[in-house]
């Protein structure tokens, strides 16, 4: 018995292992490129928060260097106002969703574009695939949940603990984002080459310097800070429900935690003359 108990260890192990091999995400199972460097991040672990003035700056740099390609069509412009994001005033999102034009109908059903309004959706930046590959020659990503979609494999044994709920550590996407922008580019001879990009061509060149985006809290303009903000920006824009997500999780967890202590003294009491 006891061996054939051993056996089922070994066996559920070794399924966990394989199982986390298979789950590891294809870009980064197949990149040789170097790993990420590990950042700190506000909203990490379970009471991490984003920092306010941090997303806005993100949102500052998104506006003024990355909109120009790419957009963020899962993110409405009511959004920046909700709790848990940037926190813009409603009337700063007013005067930012007026800035855009949108295609709508009008009441007999034809076609208008109108000025932008809270409830809209960040335009895209291109009708179709096609008028992207005629302006850039590849079609620019989506950024609402790049965040999410970029990983990268920390290697044995952390990408194991990176399954387990409570202490695995989700910023790999922020991380990459953060090196792609900040450290990527290290060919002055070629700026389309990228070290932490599979396969090392990027069809987007470097897109920003220090100094390309005026800061008006008096944080550093420089390349590096650009790239931490706009990482943070972008895993909100992924997880706009990050703080009360785990805010729940905590809750839930403190009344496991109560509801175990409880059945375990009921256990006691009932059994306490069993014996």
């Amino acid at each position: 018995m006891k061996l054939f108990k051993a056996s089922s260890l070994l066996a559920a192990a070794a399924g966990l292992v394989f199982g986390a091999i298979a789950a590891l995400p294809a870009n980064a199972a197949g990149s040789s490129g170097p790993t990420p460097e590990r950042l700190k991040w506000s909203f990490a672990g379970p009471f991490g928060q984003f920092d306010r003035a941090q997303l806005q700056r993100g949102f500052f740099v998104y506006r003024e260097v990355c909109a120009a390609c790419h957009s963020l069509s899962r993110v409405a412009f009511r959004n920046l106002s909700q709790p848990g994001g940037p926190e813009f005033s409603e009337g700063q999102v007013k005067t930012l969703a007026a800035e855009y034009k949108i295609k709508d109908f009008n009441d007999a059903g034809e076609p208008i574009e109108r000025n932008g309004r809270p409830a809209d959706y960040f335009p895209k930046q291109f009708a179709n695939d096609d008028a992207a590959k005629a302006v850039h020659g590849a079609v620019p990503p989506d950024l609402s949940v790049m965040a999410k979609a970029r990983s990268y494999s920390r290697g044995f044994p952390w990408f194991i603990l990176d399954l387990l709920p409570g202490i695995a550590y989700q910023e790999h996407g922020v991380d990459y984002i953060h090196a792609l922008l900040a450290k990527g580019y290290s060919k002055a001879d070629d700026e389309k080459w990228n070290a932490y990009f599979p396969g090392n061509t990027i069809a987007m060149a470097k897109p920003m310097d220090d100094g390309r985006v005026e800061y008006t809290d008096g944080s550093p303009r420089t390349l590096d800070q650009y790239a931490r903000d706009v990482a943070a920006f972008l895993m909100w824009t992924a997880e706009p429900t990050l703080e009360e997500r785990k805010k729940t999780g905590l809750r839930v967890m403190l009344f496991l935690l109560v509801f175990a202590g409880l059945l375990y003294f009921t256990k006691k009491k009932i059994w306490a003359d069993a014996h």
